[in-house]
Parts: structure tokens; sequence; C-alpha cells
């Protein structure tokens, strides 16, 4: 992909206001992100010449953490054991707050940031989706 396909990206995402995009062109995949006011996010996925997009729902003042992928969110490691993070926890920077599972491979969700979980927007066995917010953080 060459850099004038990027910067074409890259101008999409000003136009949409999108905080991230990722485009797949056969082994070529280049993902692009950046910060904007939650209250406007609209994620996109294009693989090849189709375009997707998915409206994040509407989220509450605070810093948000996104699902990186397409999969099914757990708050576990297991059945049996206690969820990684609850509404009131401080947490840092890489703390797990989940596992998403994307074609039978089992993902880490990884924090970004360091805060107080103020919400958790999604449950347990949920089909998430990409840039979809998963745990809100107090502001």
């Amino acid at each position: 992909m060459d850099i004038s396909k990027i910067k074409q990206l890259i101008d999409l995402m000003e136009e949409r206001t999108l905080a991230e995009l990722t485009v797949q062109d056969g082994d070529k995949k280049v993902s692009i992100s950046r910060h904007l006011p939650q209250a406007n996010i609209q994620p996109v996925t294009a693989t090849t010449a189709t375009t997707t997009t998915a409206n994040a729902a509407p989220v509450k003042s605070g810093m948000v953490e996104t699902s990186p992928m397409v999969g099914v969110y757990y708050v576990a490691p297991s059945p049996n054991d206690a969820p990684f993070i609850k509404v009131g926890q401080q947490i840092q920077a890489g703390d797990s707050l989940g596992i998403i599972e994307a074609m039978k491979i089992m993902n880490p969700l990884e924090a970004t940031q360091s805060g107080i979980i103020a919400e958790i927007l999604v449950q347990n066995g949920d089909v998430v989706q990409f840039g979809q917010p998963i745990v809100r953080y107090e502001s």
C-alpha cells in the first residue's frame, strides 16, 4: 500500500470523524487510530472493496476502552473464576479487562490507561464489535 492511499485513509478519518480505521488488501493490512471526543466516534472496518460502518452506543463522560476486534467478550478466564474487573476497581495500564474470543483464539484485553472503573458496558458472553466501548473510567 503506497503513502498516497494511506493519506486518503487519513483524510477519510478526518472527514467522517473516525477514531480507528483498519484496511486489509490481501496480505497487507493498515490500522490507523487517533484520539477523539467520545461523542462522535464511528468505527469503520474496510476489507478490499467493502466498507462497514458501525455506530458506537452513546457513552457517558469519562474515558473508555474499546474493543480492538470483533469477538465474544468474557469477564473471567473461566466460568468458575472471579471477573478480571468490577465497578469501582482501581486499575493500571496493562491490567487485564477481560478476554475477547475471535476465531477460537482467546485474546487478552488490556487497559491502555490507569483509572477507576465507572461502568462495564458489556456483559459476559456478549458479541462485541471493533471499536465498541467496553469499559468507562471515571472522569
